[in-house]
């Protein structure tokens, strides 16, 4: 359910990196808890975003939520597939449902996010609710 390998937030962010480059989404128990997502906003092409920062929202039939971003940086893609196919997030959060893409300003801040199996361990604790 959460792969290895990946960043994860308290806020149920994701993000995988290769070099400077950072690639995020919501995670399987975001999209779990929202339910069937309907739309996603996506971030623009430029949007500068401070680690926490609200970047986007993803919207299903129980409520609308905000998207964090979990790292600082710039986002250099969105996901526009998502305009027209927002269950991707349900369907394939870590791959076809990913968000946005963003070159990040400070790598030291991936050290305070969790690593797959903290994050599992905070959500069967109770940190996701």
């Amino acid at each position: 359910m959460y792969p290895e390998g990946l960043y994860y937030s308290k806020e149920h962010e994701w993000v995988a990196v290769d070099g400077n480059v950072g690639t995020i989404g919501v995670t399987f128990h975001a999209q779990k808890e929202l339910g069937d997502i309907v739309y996603v906003e996506v971030p623009e092409v430029g949007l500068k975003v401070q680690a926490g920062g609200e970047f986007g929202t993803v919207e299903s039939v129980k409520a609308v939520s905000e998207v964090y971003s979990p790292v600082s940086g710039e986002v250099i893609e969105g996901n526009a597939a998502l305009r027209d196919a927002p269950d991707a997030v349900n369907r394939d959060p870590y791959g076809e449902g990913w968000v946005a893409k963003m070159r990040l300003s400070d790598l030291k801040e991936l050290e305070g996010l969790m690593d797959a199996a903290t994050y599992s361990a905070y959500v069967e604790g109770g940190g996701g609710h």
